[in-house]
């Protein structure tokens, strides 16, 4: 309980290639490179198996996509249980909430440990595909 005050009352600079962030707490409040996010450009990237791949882990209100997984935390009621900036740093840095996470830090680029070839250096998404999806996930409400 103690951990989880200090964590609130926290400010860090989380580096990302892109630049810095600020944690605050458990969220980044701040959207990325300022980007504005589309919950209709995010739904897509949430299904995508190119590009998310969110639905090999998630379970979520997508009908259409079958063979969700259910290795992660089901998406539906996620705008409910999480706010946007916890959505975000969810999706930035996974591992900075639960270090033993098995999910990609969707925009980090730096600091990370077998990363194939072609995404070193890169981020899985871009600041604003990456907001995309923290608006998709903030409308699941139940």
């Amino acid at each position: 309980m103690m951990l989880r005050r200090l964590a609130a009352a926290t400010a860090l600079a989380l580096p990302l290639g892109a630049g810095a962030v600020t944690v605050v707490g458990d969220g980044l409040p701040e959207a990325l490179e300022g980007a504005v996010g589309d919950a209709a450009r995010g739904r897509a990237i949430v299904a995508s198996r190119q590009a998310g791949l969110c639905l090999l882990c998630h379970g979520g209100p997508i009908p259409e996509e079958r063979f969700q997984g259910n290795l992660a935390p089901d998406l539906a009621g996620a705008g409910k249980r999480w706010s946007t900036a916890q959505l975000r740093l969810r999706l930035v840095d996974p591992r900075r909430l639960n270090p033993d996470s098995i999910m990609p830090a969707y925009y980090r680029s730096t600091g990370l440990t077998r990363v194939a070839r072609a995404w070193e250096g890169k981020p899985i998404l871009d600041a604003r595909q990456v907001e995309d999806v923290v608006a998709y996930l903030a409308t699941l409400k139940e």
